[in-house]
C-alpha cells in the first residue's frame, strides 16, 4: 500500500473515531461505550505514530549503515510503484555506489601501498608522537631491521641518522654515513612535513647514494689528476730542459777544459734563476693544493649580515673606486643574522667579489650586487651578482674543480675553497650565468 494512502487512511479512521467519541459524550452514551472508544482512540494513535515512524526508522537504519561502512544491506523492492518501493530503490542505489567507491578506494590503497613497498628508495612515515605508520621494504633493508614501532628506535642503529630525521624540516636534506652488513652506506636523508585530517606526520626518504658518490669521487679524482699533471708538467718540462742544457754545456766545458767567460756565466746564472723561479712556482702550487685539504672546522657564531657587507665594502673600497664599480647592498630583513664562521664566510665573499670585479673589467655598466634574504623554505641566501660578461657554458661545469681557472693569472683554488667552506657549513654554493648578462653566485645556508 502506498505510504500516503496508508497514512491518510489511518488519519481518516482516527478522525471518524474521535467524531463518534464526541457524539457519544454529547448523547450521554453508556460508560462502557465511552471507555471502549477511549481505548480504540489510543490504539489508533499508537498505530498511527508507529506507521509514521516506520519510514523514519528506515532512514535512520540507512544512515547507521553508512556510518558503520555497512553497504551490504539490501532493501526489498516489490516494483509496485509505491513511494516505499521508490525509497528502497534509492537506498539500494546509494549503498551500491558507496560500496563501489569503497572497493575502488581499497584497490587504490593496496595499489599505492604495493608501489610504496617496492620502491628502491627507503620511505618512513611517522606521527608527531614518533609512532611509525609505514616502513617500506627498502628502508628495512637499508636499516637492517624487520620492523620499526617508534622513530626513537633508529637511535640504536645510528644516532646521527636519528638526529637528522627528528630535526629536518620540509625541504631539508642531509648526508649520513651508516654501517651496514653489506658495507658502508651513504644515505641521502630528505624530509617533508604533512598534515592529513588534522594529524601531523613526517615523510622521510632514505636513498643510498654510495655508488653515485664513488662514481663522482672517481670522476673528481680523474679531473684533479688531469689538472695536477698538466700544471706539474708545465713547470717540470722547462726546468728539466733548461737544467739538461746547462748541464750539457758545463760538461762540454769540463771535458774540453775550456775557460768560461763572463757572458757564459751570466747565461748560466739566468738559467739557474729561471729554474729557481719555476721551482718556487711549483712549490706555491703544491702549497695551494695542501690548503684545500686542510680547511679548519668552522667556529660558529652569530653574524650580522649588515656588518659583514659593510666589512666587504671597506675591504673592496680601493678596488671599487679604481675600477669604477658601483656596489649595491640589499638585506631583507635589515637585522638578518647568520650562524656561521665569520672569517671563513668573509673569505668566500672575498673570492666571489674579486671574481665579480674581474668580470666587470670590460663591462659597459659596472654593477656589483650583494644581497641577503630568507627564501620560501626558511633558508638564508646570500647572492653575489655582477653585470659582467658572464661565464661560458663549457666552463660553468668546471669552475669548482681545483686549479681550473679562466683567468690569465689565478691559482684556480678560490671557488673550490669556497665550495668546501660552504659544505663545512652544511650549505651549498650555486652559480647561474648568461653570456653578456652577468653571473650570480648563490650561497645557501640551511637554517
Amino acid at each position: 500500500m502506498d505510504y500516503k494512502i496508508g497514512l491518510l487512511g489511518r488519519i481518516f479512521v482516527l478522525t471518524l473515531t474521535l467524531f463518534l467519541f464526541a457524539y457519544m459524550i454529547l448523547t450521554e452514551a453508556g460508560v462502557f461505550a465511552i471507555s471502549l472508544f477511549i481505548i480504540l482512540t489510543f490504539v489508533q494513535l499508537i498505530l498511527l505514530i508507529r506507521y509514521a515512524e516506520s519510514s523514519f526508522n528506515k532512514v535512520r537504519q540507512f544512515l547507521d549503515n553508512i556510518k558503520q561502512n555497512n553497504y551490504s544491506t539490501v532493501y526489498p523492492v516489490k516494483f509496485d510503484g509505491t513511494e516505499t518501493d521508490d525509497l528502497h530503490i534509492e537506498f539500494n542505489a546509494i549503498l551500491a555506489k558507496l560500496k563501489e567507491d569503497q572497493m575502488e578506494k581499497e584497490a587504490n590503497f593496496h595499489y599505492f601501498r604495493t608501489v610504496f613497498q617496492h620502491l628502491s628508495i627507503g620511505l618512513i612515515t611517522f606521527e608527531a608522537d614518533g609512532s611509525v605508520q609505514i616502513l617500506n621494504t627498502a628502508a628495512k633493508r637499508m636499516l637492517n631491521i624487520e620492523k620499526l614501532s617508534h622513530i626513537q628506535e633508529i637511535a640504536s642503529i645510528n644516532k646521527e641518522l636519528h638526529h637528522a630525521i627528528e630535526n629536518l624540516r620540509t625541504g631539508g636534506s642531509e648526508l649520513i654515513k651508516i654501517a651496514h652488513p653489506d658495507g658502508i652506506m651513504q644515505l641521502s636523508v630528505y624530509a617533508i612535513e604533512l598534515v592529513l585530517r588534522d594529524v601531523k606526520f613526517k615523510l622521510v626518504s632514505l636513498q643510498n647514494i654510495q655508488s653515485e658518490l664513488e662514481e663522482k669521487e672517481m670522476e673528481a679524482w680523474q679531473n684533479l689528476i688531469r689538472v695536477l699533471t698538466h700544471e706539474i708538467m708545465n713547470s717540470i718540462a722547462p726546468i728539466s730542459s733548461l737544467a739538461a742544457t746547462i748541464s750539457m754545456d758545463i760538461n762540454q766545458k769540463l771535458n774540453q777544459q775550456a775557460a768560461v767567460d763572463t757572458e757564459e756565466l751570466q747565461d748560466y746564472q739566468m738559467g739557474l734563476s729561471t729554474i729557481e723561479k719555476r721551482s718556487e712556482g711549483l712549490i706555491n702550487f703544491v702549497s695551494d693544493f695542501r690548503s684545500l685539504a686542510h680547511i679548519p672546522a668552522p667556529k660558529f657564531s652569530a653574524i650580522k649580515i649588515r656588518d659583514l657587507f659593510d666589512q666587504m665594502d671597506m675591504l673592496l673600497q680601493n678596488q671599487l673606486e679604481t675600477q669604477k664599480v658601483n656596489l649595491h647592498k640589499q638585506i631583507t630583513p635589515e637585522d638578518l643574522l647568520l650562524f656561521a664562521d665569520c672569517s671563513q664566510i668573509e673569505q668566500v665573499l672575498i673570492n666571489l667579489t674579486q671574481n665579480a670585479i674581474h668580470a666587470l673589467e670590460d663591462a659597459p655598466e659596472k654593477n656589483l650586487y650583494l644581497r641577503a634574504f630568507i627564501d620560501d623554505q626558511g633558508k638564508i641566501i646570500i647572492e653575489v651578482e655582477d653585470s659582467g660578461k658572464g661565464i661560458e657554458e663549457e666552463a660553468l661545469s668546471k669552475i669548482f674543480i681545483p686549479f681550473f681557472t679562466t683567468k690569465k693569472r689565478g691559482s684556480g683554488i678560490g671557488l673550490s675553497l669556497s665550495k668546501q667552506i660552504m659544505r663545512r657549513h652544511k650549505g651549498n654554493i650555486q652559480v647561474k650565468s648568461s653570456r653578456n648578462k652577468g653571473t650570480i653566485f648563490k650561497l645557501i645556508f640551511n637554517a
